[in-house]
């Protein structure tokens, strides 16, 4: 007797990923991992203003970690891949939902003038776009250090002292951090809706929440290349 055939049921995980609830939830989930890489890396590089002792010792440190049950660096390496993963989903997902958005649009009236993406829409967006340049261009520079001025293995303080001594890469790191700010703060307020954390009650202290974090997220990175443009920080 001829066995019957049939079609494989797809897996929870590609159900889940098919569906625009679940794009909206891997978008949410790898903002807030990304969003606490930010905080802690932005506490990280602030660590310069305390010279480059303190600098090269906590970027000595990082490449410890793990120790001795991880070799080293290896726990760079394991946040790096994690990184890109999220990066990669985040912007899949993103441009994903997009071009279903658009799908999902009613025909253009003939006489009505196109509908306009909204204000904090085109933000994120273009918004995207510069940050996903921005990283390719910061793993070049002081990870790889191969767009680097200095590019000095083991002496972080100096690049990054050589780096914002440039004014086109002040340029690029400001305008970046600009977009990394809109981003966040639309950003945390749409993931917070996607998690469920907002009620009526909540929504007030959301929205500052995401201001500060935008704001103070800007700030903190943004005072890096400054220090270094006014002399603070040589």
């Amino acid at each position: 007797m001829a066995l019957a055939t049939g079609t494989a049921r797809p897996s929870a995980v590609r159900t889940l990923w098919s569906s625009t609830v679940g794009k909206k939830a891997v978008m949410a989930g790898t903002g807030v991992l990304m969003l606490l890489f930010l905080v802690a890396h932005m506490l990280g590089n602030l660590k310069v203003f305390f010279g480059p002792e303190e600098f090269n010792s906590y970027a000595g440190w990082l490449r410890t970690i793990g120790e001795p049950v991880l070799h080293a660096s290896w726990f760079l390496w394991l946040q790096r891949f994690g990184l890109i993963a999220c990066v990669v989903l985040h912007g899949v997902a993103a441009y994903q939902l997009s071009r279903r958005d658009l799908a999902a649009r009613p025909t253009r009236y003939q006489h009505r003038p196109p509908a306009r993406a909204s204000y904090a829409t085109r933000t994120m967006r273009w918004g995207g776009v510069i940050l996903a340049l921005f990283i390719v261009w910061h793993i070049l520079d002081l990870t790889t250090l191969t767009v680097n001025p200095l590019g000095k293995p083991h002496h972080p303080y100096e690049n990054v002292v050589a780096d914002f001594q440039v004014w086109y890469v002040n340029v690029i790191y400001i305008v970046a951090m600009l977009a990394l700010g809109f981003h966040i703060r639309h950003g945390f307020w749409s993931a917070a809706q996607t998690l469920g954390a907002n009620s009526r009650d909540r929504d007030r202290l959301l929205k500052v929440t995401a201001n500060v974090l935008a704001v103070a997220l800007t700030a903190g990175f943004i005072a890096v290349p400054v220090a270094v443009m006014i002399g603070v920080v040589s």
